[in-house]
């Protein structure tokens, strides 16, 4: 199926990102940004800062139509990146001057400041201005420029920086530079389509599509199924001509799992639960014992939050629990910190204290240690409560290390605030 849509492939380079001590996050970036755009993504390479690697590692991928590279555009020694690509292409290095006094007029203020200007920095500006003849020059957004440089009979490459911050500052111009362009006009794109599921195994899936499958013919429809947040996102990708196959399997996968459906239009979580407490002009507080403030920071990641969240307290020890959020010291010692009776106090307790009308309370065991026969690690208490009398709770035992134990936990808590707040959430954890 990809052979009727351009292919792409994407090279991310940097020693450091191959020793772990940094993630890469320009691969992910670009492969869902080409896909979106209508390529077939073959594979994204990671690759060490040696110029042989990146030769190699370009060869391999010359046979596609588009390659993008992050990385190695820098003033050191070891940034070749911008060398090792017109040696690719054919094109001869030469400085372009207009671009080296634009890069020099970026930072000549702040070499100045730091002590070197002069050589140092001339040197620095005329290797970042050397450019492959007849490329196109992306402009810089902290120091490098891009480019766009095609090889004659193999691919476009489209050269980027590789701190994320300039990578996706450039993305824009990168897609609007003309040869960038000219294969845009000639790629067919059609609307894919994302479902969003929690409590829904790819088991479940894989057996969903092998049914739908002995009467839907499914070879123009590119399904791909991702854990994410501890939700399933099903992503329906249909070649130009199959949207209307696309649009029919969606609504059968969602006939088949509605109760598990977060949403159908690719929405998530975070963002409906955000315009579920704006719409309704209603104020959270989460009172946090195991998760240590993850909820609070995850519902305040969204711009404008502060018109939805009122506040949250980390109550760790059983003395924070009563002094901040007026848990009864009696309640804790009849049932104990990690109880759904304190989970319901913790609700309370929030709102209370914030004035808010949604109150969320978690306790648990996030391990390794500390788990009973009783209250194992990763057993969890929720709840949820209104202002208007609602309760909701649950005291699932949850799987992994007490990282994934802490990052489950606040997950199924945006569950539950999508129910309390009225949007159809899934049933994941019944």
């Amino acid at each position: 199926m990809s052979e009727s849509r351009p292919t792409a492939s994407v090279l991310v380079t940097g020693s450091e990102l191959l020793t772990g001590h940094v993630a890469d996050a320009n691969g992910p970036f670009v492969a869902r940004s080409l896909g979106d755009l209508g390529f077939a993504v073959r594979r994204v390479l990671l690759v060490g800062d040696r110029p042989e690697d990146l030769r190699t590692a370009l060869e391999f991928v010359a046979g596609d139509d588009l390659v993008v590279t992050s990385g190695g555009l820098g003033p050191t020694a070891d940034d070749l990146t911008a060398d090792v690509v017109a040696e690719f292409a054919g094109a001869p290095m030469e400085v372009d001057t207009a671009l080296q006094e634009r890069i020099h007029a970026r930072v000549a203020g702040w070499a100045a400041r730091a002590g070197w200007d002069g050589p140092a920095l001339d040197a620095a500006t005329a290797k970042q201005a050397r450019v492959p003849r007849g490329g196109s020059v992306l402009e810089p957004v902290g120091t490098a420029p891009g480019l766009a440089v095609s090889r004659e009979g193999g691919p476009l490459v489209v050269v980027l920086p590789g701190p994320p911050r300039e990578l996706t500052g450039m993305w824009p111009a990168a897609l609007a530079a003309e040869p960038v362009a000219v294969l845009l006009a000639r790629t067919p794109h059609a609307e894919p389509t994302l479902l969003r599921f929690a409590g829904l195994p790819e088991s479940e899936i894989a057996e969903t599509l092998r049914v739908i499958g002995t009467d839907l013919d499914l070879s123009r429809v590119e399904i791909t199924t991702c854990l994410r947040r501890s939700e399933l996102e099903v992503d329906l990708h249909p070649l130009p001509g199959a949207e209307p196959v696309a649009r029919d399997l969606a609504e059968r996968i969602v006939d088949r799992h509605r109760r598990k459906l977060i949403s159908d239009d690719g929405s998530t979580t975070d963002e409906l639960v955000a315009d579920a407490l704006a719409g309704r002009g209603w104020t959270v507080a989460t009172g946090e014992s195991c998760t240590g403030g993850l909820l609070a920071g995850r519902l305040v990641d969204r711009s404008g939050s502060s018109a939805y969240v009122a506040g949250g307290v980390v109550a760790y020890s059983d003395a924070a629990k009563t002094a901040l959020l007026d848990v009864p010291a009696a309640l804790v010692a009849e049932h104990g910190a990690v109880s759904p009776e304190v989970a319901r106090a913790l609700a309370d307790g929030a709102r209370a204290r914030f004035g808010a009308d949604v109150g969320v309370g978690i306790t648990g065991v996030a391990g390794p240690g500390g788990g009973t026969e009783a209250k194992p690690v990763g057993y969890v208490c929720f709840c949820v409560t209104t202002a208007d009398g609602q309760v909701i709770a649950r005291d699932p035992q949850l799987p992994g290390g007490r990282a994934d134990v802490r990052e489950r936990s606040v997950d199924l808590a945006m569950h539950l605030l999508l129910r309390v707040t009225g949007v159809t959430g899934p049933d994941a954890h019944r």
